[in-house]
């Protein structure tokens, strides 16, 4: 790791004085941050699983991924043009995983223009005074949840990752307004979107319209959101945060919308509820994408904090979205019956193929959730630049869980993190199939 950064930091240094030297000719109060970050990934592939049963009839054909090291360079900058903010961030990397090639890379997590649409003042207010618009690549997260948000129906961000990433936002137009209780705010995202894309995820890239409001009530926050995508259709939703007490926060959120991506099994009438697929071999992969019907999601959780900055977070969701119990039943019982073919003479490629691509119901939901209904719990502690946290992800369907232990250290610019993930529960429970049983990361940050 020492040797690739010797290398590689003259040529991020080159990059950064570069963007320094042409924003400083052209603008006002040009400022630059950036931060270098170098992680190892741990991974540890499971000895169960549709998967590993592929790899056991034909070794390394179904793939899993390897540990591997980064390292990244991230480059902010800040500029006036006028009345014109100027704002980007970059992000060089190199990755080399553990028995393949290196490989370099770079893009743009966002690059966005932003500015006032009122006057410059006067005696009577404007009809845009209080407005300001944005125009770019920018990140835009919304909704109140931890580990789950129903309503971030324009960054989409995938949460409870277990190492931290620098967000990449959308391509979008922007209009917001506020005041000293309210906030409003319009978003065409993927405006240059031409067609309607499909695919797992692809929401997130369609072109859509967004809108959120905002009201201060007392001591809760209410929000209200409202969606239309070419391809997904519409979807509407409400969340609130009340800080009940100093030491209590509650928070919920619940969303009802029209279609969302997904993958199913290709031979079924409706694409929401899959019939059983028996064990027959299949010369495609039945998994295709699909756009479900109509469905909701609901969060409700809450936040305890001890003056000792102890500190509890609790929430549950059920997430319309996911596959159902009876779906990942068919599933197993498809598991385990494809195996047999082997015993009855069926090419070796043939059955291994069709495990692996079992393998696809893993990211069924565009949400990232493996079941519907869920329980998650988090606690932690933060003392003198340390944090110490330990959350559990629990799946009521099966008895599945996903353990996960970190700890944070934050200096003044370095910051010394790590963290390990492990999946449990019985045999037969979902998290206990994925290809990856154990995952750890350590990174170290430089802030300069």
């Amino acid at each position: 790791m020492g040797a690739f950064l010797s290398k590689k930091l003259p040529m991020f240094t080159v990059v950064a004085g570069a963007v320094v030297s042409a924003g400083v000719s052209s603008a006002q109060g040009f400022e630059t941050t950036g931060q270098l970050r170098s992680t190892w990934a741990g991974r540890q592939a499971a000895g169960s699983g549709p998967l590993a049963q592929a790899n056991a009839l034909v070794p390394g054909g179904a793939s899993v991924q390897p540990s591997a090291a980064t390292v990244q360079a991230e480059l902010r900058s800040a500029a006036k043009l006028g009345g014109v903010a100027v704002n980007t961030s970059v992000t060089l990397q190199h990755q080399h995983p553990e028995g393949g090639p290196g490989q370099s890379d770079a893009w743009v997590n966002e690059a966005v223009l932003s500015g006032s649409l009122g006057g410059a003042g006067g005696a009577s207010p404007g009809l845009l005074d209080g407005w300001s618009w944005s125009a770019g690549k920018k990140v835009v997260s919304w909704d109140v949840g931890y580990a789950f948000r129903p309503n971030d129906v324009v960054q989409q961000e995938t949460r409870r990752t277990l190492s931290p990433a620098t967000l990449v936002g959308r391509p979008l137009l922007m209009a917001e307004h506020f005041s000293a209780d309210t906030a409003w705010s319009l978003v065409w995202v993927n405006p240059t979107q031409g067609k309607a894309l499909t695919g797992i995820g692809q929401s997130a890239e369609e072109a859509a319209l967004a809108a959120r409001v905002y009201q201060r009530a007392g001591s809760a926050d209410w929000h209200g959101f409202a969606r239309w995508g070419r391809r997904t259709g519409g979807s509407v939703g409400a969340a609130v945060s009340w800080v009940a007490s100093d030491a209590l926060e509650l928070h919920a959120s619940v969303r009802h919308f029209s279609h969302v991506d997904a993958l199913a099994v290709a031979d079924t009438a409706s694409p929401a509820l899959p019939a059983p697929p028996g064990t027959a071999l299949r010369t495609t992969n039945p998994w295709q994408t699909a756009l479900t019907g109509s469905g909701q999601q609901v969060l409700v959780g809450g936040t305890w904090t001890a003056e000792n900055q102890i500190s509890l977070l609790a929430e549950a969701w059920y997430d319309g979205a996911a596959l159902s119990k009876a779906q990942w039943a068919q599933w197993a019982a498809r598991n385990q019956g494809l195996p047999a073919w082997v015993a009855l003479g069926a090419p070796t490629q043939a059955v291994a193929g069709n495990l692996a691509w079992q393998g696809s119901a893993f990211s069924a939901a565009s949400t990232g959730s493996l079941h519907r209904q869920n329980l998650y719990a988090r606690l932690s502690w933060t003392h003198e630049g340390w944090q110490p946290a330990l959350d559990v992800l629990y799946h009521p369907a099966d008895g599945g869980r996903m353990l996960t232990a970190s700890l944070v250290w934050q200096g003044d610019r370095v910051k010394l993190e790590g963290g390990v993930r492990v999946n449990g529960g019985p045999a037969t429970a979902v998290v206990r199939q994925l290809p990856v049983h154990k995952q750890g990361y350590v990174m170290g940050t430089w802030a300069f």
